[in-house]
């Protein structure tokens, strides 16, 4: 598996003066004005999409007991899932839901004050789930919906039929998938009379939105660096599997998991 990171050669760039930087460098942000403008309207977009209301009573496994999805919000109104691949059986939850999830203890900070409650759901046994989020270090809360229909309602766990046929309906598209869970974030309402509503859901590479990581990587020359890469995110490991950092020795080969698709 090729994971190696690329050398920086200054002959392979145009070296130029502050002026020609400057120039070059405001028509780049004019660009960028464009992108964060149509990012504000799709935004809008989003907010105005309708609601479905929530009719199944989901039970998940959780540290506090048997709770159902409108007590997960845990008193707020605004609800993120991230659909954590990790299924019954499993030895470790999947390598890039992880770099995912290594981001949500610094935001559910200020998630919280913004009346959100970010939490991660798997169909892994709650003592499995347990297990390795202590082994990684996180704080945020981490429920099983093992036994309940919520991962399938919600498109991120597949039966082996389904994946015998070659196609499984992901990411509002029929199409394959090579695994039988597969990444997602979903959001819910919960309004005044205790209704729950499902607002809006996004798998593939749209769950990059909560690697802010890929946000810094693209603003450095060699961005994600990922181009020849065997699959994208080739690199990336569980947080406590990294070899110490060393600019020309790739890291250790590690089997594929996911890795957020189209």
């Amino acid at each position: 598996m090729n994971t190696a990171i690329t050398a920086i050669n200054a002959a392979d760039h145009p070296i130029v003066s502050k002026e020609q930087w400057l120039a070059a460098r405001k028509t780049l942000l004019a660009r960028e004005k464009e992108l964060t403008r149509l990012q504000d309207e799709i935004a809008r977009e989003r907010r105005t999409l309708p609601w479905v209301r929530v009719e199944k009573d989901y039970v998940f496994d959780t540290l506090q007991g048997p709770r159902r999805l409108a007590d997960l919000f845990d008193g707020r109104g605004q609800l993120l899932v991230q659909h954590f691949m990790f299924a019954p059986g499993w030895e470790q939850g999947c390598k890039s839901c992880s770099y995912m999830a290594d981001h949500n203890d610094g935001a559910n900070i200020h998630l919280s004050h913004r009346d959100v409650t970010l939490l991660a759901v798997s169909r892994a046994p709650l003592a499995d789930i347990e297990r390795f989020r202590q082994r990684m270090g996180w704080r945020f809360n981490w429920v099983s919906s093992l036994g309940s229909d919520f991962n399938r309602d919600f498109a991120v766990s597949f039966s082996q039929d389904e994946l015998s046929s070659g196609k499984v309906d992901y990411n509002y598209v029929r199409q394959s998938f090579p695994h039988e869970e597969a990444p997602g974030l979903s959001v819910f309402c919960r309004d005044e009379a205790g209704q729950v509503f499902h607002t809006y859901s996004r798998y593939g590479r749209g769950v990059e939105v909560m690697m802010h990581t890929y946000n810094l990587l693209e603003l450095t020359p060699k961005g994600r660096d990922e181009d020849g890469l065997d699959y994208p995110m080739a690199w990336v490991r569980h947080h406590d599997r990294y070899e110490p950092a060393d600019p020309v020795k790739p890291a250790a080969t590690v089997a594929a998991c996911c890795a957020p698709r189209d």
